[in-house]
């Protein structure tokens, strides 16, 4: 038999749990297709929310032939199969053919760029699911074309409203004696993602199959999943609290437990793209000038992981984790633009001091625009002393330098450019 989470998928829009804001009465998506038409557009939002089902129904609503495409397993030969195949289908004033491409964000940009005539000529109207910004993963000539609609992680009442379902219309659950005792533990894990909520339930189910009367409590939940590690959440709180802990364990200068927790990541199928994000984003705030090399590296590793996937990523995810575990540690840069932007805050949009003002028309340098700045290049070691903040701000520090060796270098400059203001 197929997993719950297949049986439950919904067949038409009113069976959707959950986007309101995109399906419900009177919203964009639901009109839209109420009306027999859909131009391309771009599904956003996190795992588990219903993107691929969305589509499907769309597509059965258009009666639209409906060609799947990964973009973790199709090449551009394949994009080019598929066309072809979609462009034999089309007949005269019927919809055109849907191409659903799930995880759009990882096509190359020659895959991306395969889709932009067929999309442009109608051959296929194209949906795509992305679990990433796709301002940033998509390229823009095919981004143009397509609408951008955001999909929200499901709500509580969402879930219980799944919950309820499952139990109740689902036939092979319906017929056992389930009782919901406490809920609070499988919503915390699912994240808001429907799908690891009905693998979580069905888990739980088929655990205590023996058991003839079946009560789901949130022990019972927290047990079976940690019996389980399969289980791990890629949205859910196990999700948090692990990523929570190798990040600590990375700042803390401990690369062992670090390592280990980068293990359980690898183990529960985490995207390697987010561990090294996490990466990047620490080697910025918690190493910093401490050691300027530490976000190198991390760039490096996530550039490459995008080269390489699975399994050799691991490899060099251990390595950049081992490297900024045991790096000298400084938060100095992320406290300064803290402090900078309280500032900013406090102070509101205080004007741009003349002489720091560019001046590229006669009018603004007769305003004296650019008067008597000092060109730090026609002196000596290439400084010259001259204000550069507002003149409200000039006894205000910013960046206070931490002691490592690194930054202790960079302190010295600055007493010595700046004397007492450092």
């Amino acid at each position: 038999m197929s997993p719950l989470a297949e049986r439950m998928r919904p067949q038409t829009l009113d069976d959707y749990i959950g986007q309101k804001h995109l399906v419900g009465e009177g919203a964009i998506l639901r009109k839209m297709v109420e009306a027999g038409r859909s131009p391309s557009f771009i599904l956003w939002g996190p795992p588990g929310v219903g993107k691929t089902t969305l589509a499907q129904i769309i597509a059965a609503r258009l009666e639209a032939p409906f060609y799947t495409l990964s973009a973790i397993s199709s090449g551009v030969k394949d994009v080019r199969e598929v066309l072809e195949k979609a462009k034999g289908s089309r007949y005269f004033n019927a919809p055109s053919p849907i191409l659903f491409i799930d995880e759009i964000h990882r096509f190359s940009k020659s895959q991306q760029d395969s889709l932009l005539g067929a999309v442009e000529r109608g051959t296929v109207t194209l949906i795509g699911a992305t679990t990433e910004n796709p301002s940033f993963e998509v390229i823009r000539p095919l981004l143009s074309r397509c609408q951008v609609y955001v999909l929200k992680s499901l709500e509580k009442a969402d879930l219980l409203q799944l919950l309820d379902k499952a139990l109740t219309k689902d036939p092979l659950l319906a017929s056992k004696k389930i009782t919901l005792r406490e809920s609070g533990a499988i919503l915390r894990y699912s994240g808001g993602d429907a799908r690891k909520l009905l693998n979580i339930l069905e888990l739980v189910v088929n655990a205590e199959e023996a058991a003839g009367e079946i009560e789901i409590t949130d022990a019972k939940v927290v047990e079976r999943l940690q019996e389980n590690p399969a289980a791990y959440d890629k949205g859910g709180e196990m999700h948090y609290d692990i990523i929570s802990a190798f990040i600590k364990s990375v700042r803390g200068s401990d690369p062992d437990a670090a390592v280990y927790w980068l293990a359980r990541m690898v183990a529960g199928g985490e995207d390697p793209e987010f561990i090294a994000r996490r990466l990047l984003i620490l080697a910025a705030e918690d190493i910093g000038l401490a050691n300027p090399n530490a976000l190198l590296l991390a760039n490096a590793c996530f550039d490459a992981i995008r080269k390489i996937g699975w399994p050799e990523s691991r490899i060099l995810l251990s390595e950049a984790t081992i490297y900024l575990a045991t790096s000298p540690k400084s938060n100095s840069a992320y406290m300064a633009i803290g402090t900078a932007q309280e500032l900013v805050e406090q102070t509101g949009s205080l004007p741009v001091p003349l002489h720091l003002r560019n001046a590229p028309t006669s009018l603004m340098k007769e305003l004296d625009y650019g008067k008597d700045y000092k060109y730090a290049h026609d002196y000596e070691d290439h400084f010259v002393r001259q204000d550069f903040l507002p003149p409200q701000l000039l006894s205000e520090r910013i960046w206070q330098g931490q002691p490592n060796p690194a930054e202790q270098k960079l302190i010295d400059r600055m007493k010595q450019l700046w004397g007492d203001r450092y």
